[in-house]
């Protein structure tokens, strides 16, 4: 029972970062000429701001990954075990098709859906991009957590982290740093989204396995030195 509730979690989790952060961009037209700067940063902020209600709120059932790319960095540090990984991701993607879903009754199946894409003439710098992007993101997210003394306060440091990831990439990628964000829009918007999902998925999950890599390193314990006995 207990693992389902955490399941359950992160299923509700990522519906709700799909269906508010992607509908906010959906709502001020970000990436548009209408939307403007404006809508740039309230995307951005409200990705961020889900990040940090859904940290607060279903945290301590599931530790909030609600991200493929977190899970399996937390799979990589050996902080979830594979039977926990496979379930995360399976509920994180049935969440977020479920919010683009929602999405698509409120808006019309042909609003866009928050989808990522990337200018096909940069499919490389996009790709690049996103494993950079993802693994900052989650570099923060291993950190914050690495303490029980930051848990006050880790909340705000993920979704500030999320927040200052898409002020960067949304002009690039639309930021996805999450392949379970990307391919719940892209099944409904279909087209450019749906073609290039592979570097939404493939890239982030690269990036979290980075972050998870570089943070063993600089966690790493040195150690204790040998005592040797004294001479008499």
């Amino acid at each position: 029972m207990k693992d389902l509730r955490k399941y359950a979690a992160e299923f509700i989790g990522t519906f709700v970062l799909v269906l508010v952060a992607c509908g906010t961009a959906i709502v001020t037209g970000c990436g548009t000429a209408e939307g403007g700067i404006a809508a740039y940063f309230a995307t951005a902020a409200a990705f961020g701001l889900v990040i940090v209600a859904m940290a607060y709120s279903i945290g301590n059932i599931s530790g909030c990954h609600i991200n493929p790319a977190v899970s399996i960095a937390m799979l990589v540090s050996k902080k979830m075990n594979a039977k926990d990984f496979v379930c995360y991701v399976i509920a994180q993607v049935l969440g977020a098709i479920a919010g683009a879903a929602v999405l698509g009754v409120i808006f019309g199946f042909d609003c866009g859906f928050g989808a990522n894409a990337v200018d096909p003439a940069k499919l490389g710098g996009g790709f690049l991009v996103e494993v950079l992007l993802t693994c900052i993101f989650v570099l923060a997210i291993l950190g914050v957590t690495s303490r029980e003394s930051f848990s006050k306060v880790a909340g705000l440091v993920i979704g500030g982290a999320l927040t200052l990831v898409h002020l960067l990439g949304i002009g690039i990628t639309g930021t996805s740093v999450n392949p379970a964000r990307s391919l719940g829009p892209a099944i409904f918007a279909g087209g450019q989204a749906l073609e290039q999902i592979w570097i939404f998925i493939l890239a982030p999950l690269v990036g979290g396995i980075l972050a998870a890599l570089i943070w063993m390193f600089l966690d790493k314990k040195d150690p204790e030195p040998r005592k040797t006995a004294r001479k008499k």
